[in-house]
């Protein structure tokens, strides 16, 4: 008898045993599946981490490539404003007479008052003084010009230099 109570003993240990043993296995089965899930996570995040890094990069190059063009700007913005102070001078420079240079004087021919007009090239005194604010004009045209000329290439440089 007391044999019978030893194996119904032993009986019960074991099933104890067993549904211990099973529900130990869905906890290492559910531990598993979150080791899983959690190694997922950590991927996605180094992915997520990756990208990020390479915006960054990116930003940063973009903020470099603005700052050389904030520059340009600025440059280009004082360059415009000399090239208007130029052109408002220059057109003062058209209202006012030009001190023309030495070589570059044209000397209009004076033709005696009771001279009159011929194919060869005599000019009355009329056609002088009607000529002379053109010629003016002209001398001032040209030296905006190349004011105008010698700023561009001042932009030019600055821009191109960068």
């Amino acid at each position: 008898m007391i044999g019978v109570i030893m194996d119904a003993l032993l009986m019960l240990l074991l099933a104890c045993a067993l549904a211990y043993g099973v529900r130990l296995d869905k906890k290492l089965k559910s531990l598993r599946d979150g080791q899983l899930a959690f190694a997922g996570a950590v991927n996605e995040l180094n992915m997520a981490a990756s990208r990020a890094e390479a915006a960054l990069a990116s930003l940063r190059a973009s903020g470099q490539e603005t700052d050389l063009l904030h520059d340009r700007i600025v440059k280009a913005r004082a360059v415009k404003a000399e090239l208007e102070a130029l052109i408002a001078r220059s057109g003062r420079d058209i209202d006012a007479p030009v001190p023309a240079k030495p070589s570059a004087v044209i000397e209009p021919i004076r033709p005696q008052p009771q001279a009159q007009p011929v194919s060869g090239g005599l000019l009355s005194a009329e056609q002088v003084e009607r000529f002379t604010p053109v010629l003016q004009a002209l001398a001032a045209n040209q030296s905006a010009k190349q004011s105008l000329n010698r700023a561009r290439r001042s932009l030019d440089d600055d821009l191109f230099a960068a």
